[in-house]
């Protein structure tokens, strides 16, 4: 929430939108469903400013508005959730999705002379999920045909699938090395736009790993076998693909058939 703050405060013309990828869902923290139009484009914000509460210690009021959206939803999430076993995956692939339908709403909304520069930030602490590698890539070519930095911020182990989300699309990929300077990280190096960043001194650059993980064992691999049909990556060879179940022909070389012998008769 501060980072979020901090970031509507940074320009009077910017806009946040936030989304919690869970484990059975993706949705709006902010704005939701019950947000207009008009707070979208900001031409509501008295609307909101007169819904809320009042300010809590001198906090302006949409920002306390904001805030307090943000925590219900996630409330409301957590609560409607039916966790079965220890599922550490999320819908990460559908949550891009949903940012780039929202940056392509907001897009139309713009007005002739005005230039909307938008970026995705990724908070991740789940694992990745190999089952949603081909709806990610889509996603992140999305972004790149779209001019969108997608930057992360990793919280436990490192993702593949995002290193090559920010390099693909020219934004910032950080493993936060020690968990109570979080926010430090985050005004520092996720705050700044792309101008400004350019005039900071950050991170240098990882390295990124381009293996793909295959479908089958979820292992990353340099060379496999390729679905035509689906464009599945698995690390063993299958006639038959368990993502699509496209069944494949194998073409076997010609059985040459035995010459018959002639039998000589002795005289």
């Amino acid at each position: 929430m501060v980072l979020g703050n901090s970031h509507l405060l940074m320009n009077r013309t910017n806009r946040l939108a936030v989304i919690a990828s869970h484990t059975q869902e993706s949705r709006f923290l902010y704005p939701a469903k019950r947000w207009t139009s008009a707070d979208l484009f900001g031409d509501g914000a008295s609307s909101v400013e007169s819904n809320c509460s009042g300010s809590k210690d001198g906090k302006y009021e949409l920002l306390t508005a904001i805030n307090d959206a943000i925590a219900e939803e996630i409330k409301d999430l957590m609560t409607k959730t039916d966790m079965k076993g220890q599922q550490t995956e999320t819908l990460l692939a559908g949550s891009l999705a949903k940012a780039l339908c929202y940056i392509n709403k907001i897009s139309k909304g713009v007005k002739a002379n005005q230039e909307l520069k938008s970026r995705i930030l990724v908070i991740k602490a789940a694992e990745d999920s190999a089952l949603q590698y081909m709806n990610f890539m889509n996603v992140i070519f999305a972004a790149q045909k779209q001019s969108i930095l997608i930057d992360a911020c990793v919280l436990d182990s490192d993702s593949g699938l995002l290193q090559q989300a920010c390099d693909i699309t020219g934004g910032i990929y950080l493993k936060v090395p020690h968990m109570p300077s979080l926010l430090q990280y985050l005004l520092w190096v996720f705050l700044p736009d792309q101008e400004q960043r350019a005039q900071l001194v950050l991170p240098p650059p990882v390295h990124v790993d381009y293996r793909a993980a295959c479908f089958c064992h979820r292992n990353l691999i340099e060379i496999g076998y390729v679905c035509s049909v689906c464009l599945s990556i698995f690390c063993n060879f299958s006639p038959i693909c368990s993502t699509c179940e496209t069944a494949f022909k194998i073409s076997l070389p010609p059985v040459m058939k035995a010459k018959k012998k002639k039998l000589k008769l002795a005289v």
